[in-house]
């Protein structure tokens, strides 16, 4: 059945997502099952998110804004498949090229070929395919000095380097991107938006989170202010961005 390209690429509908919270601490794993037996487990419910409704066309690059804990990340795992929602509904149609979690998928006593190989193989690429892309990976990345070396031993923006460049291999119909680039140098950042320009060209749609302005407005068509698991504004990245920053200057700590 061919997919009908009029329709948006991400809808979200009405979807919450709940976390239960313990209330006491347990040290081991015989008291957390001897409590769960006895019914003496007790949690408090913290909703990350409360009815969100989104509508994602082909091609918006839409960023995510909102201070840490607002729901930002959740929102990204839910339409990523990594969580499913307490209530609501996630329609996606397309694939998907995550970056949401610093290291995710990744072995930390694999060398980056094998980590190469691991991640491929999880975004569904034959072991044929990535012998034929592994050297445009490690060029993009430009990690050949620690090709075979445990990824363990990598610092974060080495880490984000090699993530960006497994995800990016091939133009997805749908890119997440959670500050992964923040912890990267300066240079590859702008490599590395060069890359999501080129994808959105080819009609990509884009999530992005980020704290900053400037990459912001320079990529994003979109914005969504998320505050306490809620969607506060919804529009053009200036004036949500203006709104934001009205809120963060009449916060208190």
């Amino acid at each position: 059945m061919t997919e009908n390209k009029e329709l948006p690429i991400i809808e979200i509908k009405n979807v919450s997502m709940c976390f239960n919270l313990a209330k006491e601490k347990t040290d081991t794993m015989k008291e957390y099952f001897l409590k769960l037996i006895k019914g003496k487990l007790h949690y408090d419910e913290f909703y990350a998110l409360k009815n969100i409704d989104i509508k994602i066309n082909r091609g918006e690059s839409v960023a995510l804004i909102g201070v840490n804990g607002c729901g930002k990340s959740t929102l990204l795992k839910l339409i990523a498949g990594v969580y499913y929602p307490t209530s609501g509904e996630i329609i996606k149609r397309g694939t998907i090229a995550p970056l949401i979690e610093l290291g995710a998928g990744f072995d930390g006593d694999l060398t980056a070929r094998e980590n190469v190989y691991l991640n491929g193989a999880v975004l569904g690429y034959n072991r044929k395919f990535m012998d034929e892309h592994f050297k445009e990976i490690m060029d993009f990345a430009e990690l050949w000095d620690f090709v075979d070396v445990p990824v363990k031993n990598f610092s974060s923006g080495m880490m984000a380097r090699l993530g960006f460049s497994i995800a990016t291999i091939v133009t997805a119909d749908i890119l997440i991107v959670d500050e992964i680039l923040a912890v990267g140098d300066f240079m590859f950042q702008e490599k590395c938006h060069k890359k999501m320009e080129e994808m959105l060209d080819k009609g990509t749609t884009l999530l992005f989170v980020s704290h900053d302005e400037k990459q912001v407005l320079d990529i994003c068509n979109r914005a969504i202010f998320i505050n306490s698991g809620e969607i506060k504004l919804d529009g053009k990245p200036i004036t949500v961005l203006s709104e934001y920053k009205n809120f963060m200057e009449n916060v208190k700590y």
